[in-house]
């Protein structure tokens, strides 16, 4: 089959092959060499763009470009507010608009932006998703991807997107109605055509795979091609991983990254959340910025190692989590707690993490199977909003039921409003976002 993926990044100047041999030579560095290797790139990445980013000079307060590792813990924590600026402010001085590649962010966790990567390192990050990909005997060249995405609504836009799913050999289901009729729909996709693997945001999913439990449908079984399915951007409770293997008939791969920086971390056979430790360092930190020890959660806080045409140096996403370190070049991803500004702030001065608050939400509305989808917002310190989808109404038993469960884990003094809705309202990029406060915190 003609390598029509390939043959796009190289047409749009990525230099693919030179990025696959590099990422070769650094899964080859020996595993008592690989830690001096990250750290002179970790040096050479900061003293790069204080050379020549005056962005970014700015931000590290004029540092010197002589730079050393013991001062890494001096070196600014950037978050998406720093980059609310023109990006041709952003950019390098080797760099404009026109030699570097450039994207968007989808903005479903607040505070979009503009960002670029200069090609070498756009080639690098599809190197690494060619990688981690042939991990599960895919070939991005030759498997058929089944993409679980949004779609632009704008006709150009559209178009470069569909002109983009052809050249990336895959076909997007859209994901912005998910009814019933529209999922039978996509039954019948998935019966005319051969995919090989499933791609998308996991919520959507795991509403393919509920309508397929209650159609008694195995999706392998009408698509005999399909091998896995890749689940990214959103939580993935391992209830809900049992729902998908179940329903779709294939293995079910968590996949965790950033459209800004690259795949962060992948789970490999066995289950564990693999670090990208090729392309990115990543450091938890703890509310004041200081370095947390192996096992201990904090915020996610990632250097992109190869971006010199703009700086994503700790650069905290706004994530959670736990890293656990096995050797130099294993470091696992023990847990993604949630995003930092997930949490329930409540009157009494209780902090409850929005996503065990979810979890709890979504294991007493199952119980019945009546429910399909659902979005938690806390409106105020005491009142909460619960939008959901379900074949009929929730009782008034259920609902006091519902709203004991939640005053056990949470506190006295709080009410529960709920909107039964034909359809969740989905980001622009087509991600649901489950909780949301709309509280400051204190």
């Amino acid at each position: 089959m003609f390598n029509i993926l390939d043959l796009s990044l190289k047409l749009n100047g990525f230099p693919l092959e030179k990025a696959k041999a590099y990422l070769r030579s650094i899964i080859a560095i020996p595993e008592d060499k690989f830690e001096d290797f990250i750290n002179q790139k970790r040096r050479e990445i900061v003293a790069y763009h204080l050379s020549n980013n005056l962005f970014y000079k700015n931000l590290a307060k004029n540092k010197s470009a002589d730079f050393s590792l013991e001062n890494w813990n001096d070196l600014p924590v950037l978050t998406k507010t720093d980059f609310q600026q023109s990006l041709s402010e952003r950019l390098s001085s080797d760099f404009n608009t026109k030699n570097v590649y450039i994207n968007r962010t989808s903005g479903s966790s607040g505070d979009p932006f503009i960002f670029a990567k200069d090609k070498f390192c756009h080639a690098l990050v599809w190197s690494s998703i060619y990688y981690r990909f042939g991990w599960y005997g895919l070939d991005l060249n030759k498997a058929y991807q089944a993409r679980f995405y949004g779609y632009p609504l704008e006709f150009l836009n559209k178009y470069k997107v569909k002109l983009k799913d052809f050249f990336s050999n895959r076909y997007r289901l859209p994901i912005f109605d998910l009814s019933d009729e529209a999922l039978k729909k996509f039954v019948e996709i998935f019966k005319s055509k051969k995919f090989h693997y499933i791609n998308g945001y996991t919520s959507s999913i795991v509403m393919m795979a509920k309508y397929l439990e209650k159609e008694n449908i195995v999706l392998k079984a009408i698509c005999p091609t399909l091998k896995i399915c890749i689940v990214t951007s959103e939580m993935l409770f391992e209830e809900d991983k049992a729902l998908l293997e179940k329903q779709l008939g294939v293995p079910v791969v968590n996949e965790y990254g950033a459209s800004e920086l690259d795949i962060i971390a992948f789970q490999n056979k066995e289950g564990e959340w693999i670090v990208n430790a090729e392309n990115l360092f990543v450091e938890i930190l703890d509310d004041q910025n200081n370095p947390l020890p192996f096992g201990e959660e904090g915020n996610i806080v990632i250097t992109a190692l190869y971006n010199k045409a703009h700086p994503f140096i700790r650069y905290k996403i706004g994530d959670m989590g736990i890293l656990e370190k096995k050797a130099s070049k294993k470091i696992i991803l023990k847990k993604l707690t949630g995003r930092t500004n997930d949490f329930a702030f409540l009157p009494s001065g209780k902090k409850a993490p929005g996503m065990t608050f979810y979890s709890i939400t979504k294991t007493v509305m199952e119980e019945d199977g009546n429910l399909k989808e659902f979005i938690i917002t806390q409106k105020e310190k005491n009142r909460f909003e619960i939008e959901y989808v379900s074949e009929k109404p929730l009782s008034n038993e259920r609902i006091f039921y519902f709203e004991k469960k939640l005053t056990d884990y949470l506190e006295e003094g709080l009410t529960f409003t709920f909107i039964r809705k034909e359809k969740l309202e989905r980001s622009k990029s087509g991600k649901l976002k489950q909780f949301k406060s709309l509280v400051s915190a204190p």
